[in-house]
């Protein structure tokens, strides 16, 4: 299932980079995309690695009910499914390649499913030097706000093409790059 928000930021981010492997930071105009900015973040492909959060919109800082701008993107992730999160956007930042995936909350909570989008950018003409994404909810949730939404777990990533986000399912099989069994503890 692809939800709104993702095809909304991945349609955009494609008329963005045209051509090119991705598009430029300084081209996205946050008015074309106002009404999924609470559902976006960006993160700094720095040296290390260490993916800290460069801009983070109100609903994913409401997901952990505080802000995320600064704190780095692999503390989403529970430490067993760290590695698979850090996979995931190695294969977005040395492809140029955008990704989708699915997580979802530890199972200890009603389990929450959340859709993931990774989208490689180029800043000040450096290569794949941030990533946008976004993660929404696959559906409303009475309780973010209430409590924290804790560390998730990485359910599946599959890159996309260059084909339109609805392609077929055969199409989708096709990008698969993995299928990640949830664990319990």
């Amino acid at each position: 299932m692809i939800l709104p928000v993702t095809r909304d930021l991945h349609d955009y981010w494609g008329r963005l980079k045209g051509e090119r492997a991705a598009p430029d930071r300084a081209e996205i105009d946050p008015v074309a995309i106002r009404h999924i900015l609470p559902d976006i973040f960006i993160i700094e492909v720095d040296p290390e690695r260490r993916l800290p959060l460069r801009l983070c919109g109100a609903r994913v800082n409401a997901l952990w009910q505080r802000e995320q701008k600064g704190r780095s993107f692999l503390g989403w992730w529970r430490a067993q499914r760290r590695e698979e999160a850090a996979e995931a956007i190695r294969r977005v930042i040395d492809t140029q390649t955008p990704l989708v995936a699915r997580a979802r909350t530890a199972p200890d909570r009603d389990a929450a499913e959340f859709e993931l989008l990774l989208l490689p950018l180029r800043h000040f003409g450096k290569s794949c030097s941030r990533v946008m994404g976004s993660l929404a909810p696959a559906r409303r949730l009475d309780w973010v706000g209430v409590c924290p939404v804790g560390p998730l777990d990485l359910v599946a990533a599959r890159m996309l093409e260059d084909k339109a986000v609805e392609g077929s399912k055969e199409e989708r099989r096709c990008g698969e790059i993995a299928r990640l069994e949830a664990s319990n503890g």
